[in-house]
């Protein structure tokens, strides 16, 4: 598929907290197609703010059936696009935006018979509500476990549509709400998610990790990892896990030998991209392949800038690379070649990537 950007016009910004708003999209019937989805992927959105060129990726929170295209955004300290869609976007304002992406998904089936555990943590919801609600309307014979952590009842994105789909499917969809900035009279769920407390939620009945069938994680990075070591040690296949990271480490990089010497020697770095073949030169090593394309005047695919979405995934057909953090890719990914342009750099003197890899 082309990641290329397409003009979506809002359709409503909806305030659903004092630091997050949903945004909806109109999509031309002639775009539907392109924009079909799978519930829990995430659109690239792009803008230019303040004479700057910005993309963020956001999670699509909508339901299958609702027939409109939703996002959720929430507002982060510093956050140059958050904080632009927050404050600034309104009702029949055009942005780009790219079809949509991600591997943290489900696919829906009527006749499934699925029992899933949902972990999320603040705006780790928004994936999570897309799979939820899809679920729940699409697959009759399935059931639903949510834990959501917040600090207090007023910061809870999507509060209303949550106690909606609890009301609608009472036999199917359970809600354990873990509040750390307000007590609730049952102490088990005041505090933080973490592994004591996951360990004490499976005593009390409240989740079977063990018997899930599909256990989605969505939060903060030492929440994921908390959270998939805990289930994992409580019975769950760790197969059945899976995650999506909001966040890196954000620990520094360290820029091998191999890649300040391709980099010194002027390495070649060529690119496929709609079929097209495009070169540039690699002298510094402080770059990797985005950044260093853009320096040379050629826009590649990206969205996260942080080696978590895989909207720079390419794989390597000549050359070699290493890349500095991956959060995006399996490991037999890897293994037949792919890298992610944002966080690679090349370690030969010629790197050719294909981007229409598939």
């Amino acid at each position: 598929m082309s990641l290329q950007f397409h003009d979506l016009s809002v359709a409503a910004v909806t305030r659903e907290t004092p630091d997050s708003v949903c945004v909806a999209f109109d999509v031309p019937e002639d775009l539907r197609g392109l924009f079909r989805y799978r519930p829990g992927q995430h659109l690239t959105l792009r803008a230019t703010i303040g004479g700057e060129d910005v993309r963020r990726s956001y999670s699509i929170c909508s339901g299958l059936g609702e027939g409109r295209l939703r996002v959720g955004v929430k507002k982060v300290d510093g956050g140059l696009f958050s904080a632009f869609v927050n404050d600034a976007l309104n009702a029949g304002d055009i942005i780009q935006v790219m079809p949509p992406q991600g591997r943290f998904a489900v696919d829906v089936a009527e006749g499934a018979d699925h029992n899933y555990l949902m972990i999320a943590a603040g705006s780790g919801i928004t994936p999570v509500l897309s799979i939820i609600r899809s679920t729940l309307e699409g697959e009759p014979g399935s059931e639903v476990t949510l834990v959501y952590g917040n600090r207090e009842t007023g910061s809870i994105m999507f509060r209303e549509e949550l106690e909606d789909l609890k009301d609608r499917f009472l036999d199917r969809f359970r809600t354990v709400h873990i509040l750390s900035r307000e007590t609730q009279d049952v102490p088990l769920l005041n505090g933080r998610i973490d592994a004591a407390r996951l360990e004490k939620l499976a005593r009390a009945g409240l989740i079977q990790p063990g018997e899930a069938d599909g256990i989605y994680i969505c939060g903060p990075g030492e929440l994921i990892d908390e959270a998939a070591q805990a289930l994992e040690a409580l019975g769950a296949d760790k197969a059945r896990i899976h995650f999506e990271r909001f966040t890196t480490d954000g620990r520094p990089r360290v820029v091998s030998k191999a890649a300040r010497d391709a980099a010194e020697k002027g390495a070649t770095v060529e690119v496929v991209l709609d079929g097209v073949s495009k070169s540039f030169s690699y002298d510094d090593p402080s770059k990797r392949v985005v950044d260093a394309a853009a320096a040379k005047g050629l826009d590649l695919p990206y969205s996260c800038h942080g080696g978590m979405c895989a909207t720079c995934r390419c794989k390597v057909v000549e050359g070699s690379a290493e890349m500095d953090v991956n959060y995006a890719l399996e490991p037999w990914e890897t293994d037949a070649g792919y890298v992610l342009a944002c966080q690679a750099r090349p370690t030969s003197e010629k790197l050719v990537l294909d981007f229409d890899a598939v």
